[in-house]
């Protein structure tokens, strides 16, 4: 009930802003209510990643990078929908998910634009690597940017797709 009521106040904030991820906002305080921290430091992303890419090779897994901002209402959504009850196993089976903060437009986007996602689209979007770091898959038409307007369903038919 609680990943309802956030999603709600996302999706509201963001509507009412009148725009999805597109555009960088004005600052606004991590700790806010509805704002939660779910990429970290955008120096750690590669780290991150190559971790991942280890982990996935032991367990025979994918990595999805999912790349966006904190500030994302769009990238709320998209955690919540990762972790409804129709995703999270999927995900958790089939994936290791790597976070990558694109902090205001302004971090990591060689390693967008070294694996084929163009953030000035829209973020949240997402790129799937198979264990040994090859691309598999790239959102790179700003797919889930407006993703409040989608239901969960669509997560889980990305996470079906891709799973390999």
């Amino acid at each position: 009930m609680r990943a309802k009521s956030i999603a709600i106040v996302c999706c509201s904030l963001v509507i009412a802003a009148g725009f999805g991820c597109r555009k960088s906002p004005a600052p606004v305080a991590e700790e806010e209510p509805g704002h939660a921290a779910i990429y970290p430091d955008g120096g750690q992303a590669g780290a991150d990643i190559a971790a991942a890419l280890e982990r996935a090779a032991r367990e025979k897994k994918r990595v999805l990078l999912d790349f966006g901002g904190n500030w994302c209402g769009d990238c709320q959504v998209l955690e919540i929908y990762f972790h409804d009850a129709a995703n999270r196993n999927l995900l958790e089976s089939n994936y290791v998910l790597v976070p990558v903060n694109i902090g205001r437009y302004d971090e990591n986007l060689d390693i967008a634009a070294k694996y084929g996602v163009p953030v000035s689209k829209g973020v949240p979007a997402l790129a799937v690597l198979d264990p040994n770091g090859q691309l598999v898959y790239s959102q790179r038409n700003g797919e889930f940017e407006a993703i409040r307007k989608l239901d969960s369903t669509s997560v889980t038919a990305f996470l079906l797709q891709w799973k390999g």
